[in-house]
């Protein structure tokens, strides 16, 4: 009787295991993470099914659909807010801009300034200032909050406004802030602020979406500020870490109708983890201080698009003379690796930097199986000495940039919500070009010689890292 049922339960496992490898045949993202997931669950089903339908999901169902019956409300919302933006509309001037519109479901607005907060004691003073100036609501959300002496600062800015009657929402990711405490939420509650996580497994319907995350950063404060960008909310971001030593990042502030863009993302993201459509101002405020064309690209894994791998691509195509990219996590799909190295072979000065000490162990050794047909091609990679390397900028030739939260990985392209500011704007080039020029400074240039160089044994780890990229 044991024997039998002992057999059943085997027979159970592997027929789960040819469901469940079907299931990935037809419903993965990417033809590698299709034969990888196939692979895993036909040959090791005892652990692969369960990891299947914990971090298989391909799409993060109930995004859209959870708005349910209020669709109309926040449909007729959006419908106002995009009527009042009309006047402050942009020509894009280009089918490439075009297509960041159309990817984005955002447009192209003018009348913005952009500017630039280099590493984290600029980004976190630019912020506080701007809470203090709240007078209405202030939109704060990002995915990683730490209950140290930077994220009580923000505790403190967030309590002082809510008691003088700004309106405060907090909204932050259950994964990537599951060391936040109960006592420092608990604080920020009993101060008036309304508080929520993203949880992408809310609800009996979603309870395996586990592998997604909300990996935004943004804040928007009245509907006319608003921040993003690469730095979250710990004293590592400030360069206090033992671990990473200094470290490097980027944020953008920005003024005018594009803030509208910040504020829509953290609408619906709140909607999701809420159930609630708060009520916002959506009058778009141009500024005179500058007038920087700008575009809000939301991207997540309730896209029907794969946004965030397009948006790169498309970026990477518009090249004429110089693309410039940094990334911490780099690991691009092959979509992203063939136009890179396609730029590089028709001219463009294509360079890409890095971190040179690992962060993520696994997608640190992943680059190395595919830097060597990057180099051959062209394409220069640099590694950036000082400490860890967090921005995620983008900047084509000497007429845009981007700044976001996006990383060159599957994760980033796949699996998290993130969100960029693309600026077609020459003024702003030329500063995100100075920037990046003297973080070059500080960078080695990798050499084909040196990878080749490497022990067999790390050429083999690097391989093996490669191939689970796209369930990473």
């Amino acid at each position: 009787m044991t024997s039998s049922l002992l057999g059943l339960s085997i027979a159970l496992i592997y027929l789960l295991g040819i469901v469940s490898a079907i299931m990935a045949l037809m419903s993965s993202r990417t033809s590698q993470g299709a034969v990888a997931w196939i692979i895993s669950l036909l040959t090791f089903p005892y652990v692969a099914v369960p990891a299947y339908w914990l971090f298989g999901r391909p799409r993060f169902y109930g995004y859209v659909s959870a708005r349910g019956a209020r669709d109309s409300v926040l449909r007729q919302v959006l419908s106002r807010y995009r009527d009042n933006v009309m006047p402050h509309l942009a020509q894009p001037g280009s089918a490439e801009i075009q297509a960041v519109e159309q990817l984005a479901m955002m447009p192209l607005t003018q009348g913005n300034q952009a500017a630039l907060l280099i590493d984290g004691e600029a980004t976190f003073a630019s912020l506080f200032a701007g809470l203090a100036e709240a007078q209405e609501y202030i939109l704060l959300q990002f995915f990683i909050i730490r209950d140290d002496a930077l994220g009580r600062k923000l505790q403190g800015h967030l309590i002082k406004a809510a008691q003088r009657g700004v309106r405060v929402y907090f909204l932050y990711d259950e994964i990537g802030s599951h060391a936040l405490g109960e006592g420092y939420l608990r604080d920020l509650e009993e101060g008036g602020v309304e508080v929520s996580a993203f949880r992408s497994s809310r609800g009996f319907r979603h309870r395996f979406q586990l592998n997604f995350r909300n990996h935004r950063k943004v804040a928007v404060v009245d509907g006319k500020k608003g921040w993003v960008g690469g730095l979250n909310v710990g004293v590592e971001y400030l360069g206090q870490s033992p671990r990473h030593g200094a470290w490097r990042d980027t944020h953008l502030v920005l003024e005018g109708p594009s803030v509208l863009g910040l504020q829509e993302a953290f609408w619906e993201d709140w909607h999701w983890a809420t159930g609630e459509v708060i009520s916002l101002g959506w009058l778009p405020h141009a500024t005179s201080a500058a007038d920087h064309r700008v575009v809000i690209v939301p991207s997540g894994p309730a896209d029907e698009q794969d946004t965030a791998s397009l948006l790169v691509q498309n970026l990477i195509h518009s090249a004429h003379e110089r693309l410039w990219l940094t990334s911490p996590y780099f690991v691009p799909d092959q979509g992203v690796q063939d136009a890179l190295r396609l730029a590089a072979m028709r001219g463009v000065d294509v360079r890409v930097m890095m971190p040179e000490r690992p962060d993520h162990l696994l997608v640190f050794l992943s680059a190395f199986a595919f830097l060597p047909d990057m180099l051959r091609a062209g394409v220069k990679i640099y590694r950036y000495l000082p400490g860890f390397l967090h921005q995620k900028i983008i900047l084509i030739d000497g007429s845009a940039a981007s700044v976001g939260t996006v990383n060159l990985d599957n994760r980033s392209f796949r699996l998290n919500f993130e969100i960029t500011a693309f600026v077609p704007s020459v003024e702003f080039a030329t500063e995100v070009s100075n920037m990046l020029e003297e973080d070059f400074t500080r960078c080695r240039e990798v050499t084909l010689e040196e990878l080749r160089q490497q022990p067999l044994w790390k050429k083999v780890i690097s391989r093996a890292a490669y191939l689970t990229s796209p369930i990473q």
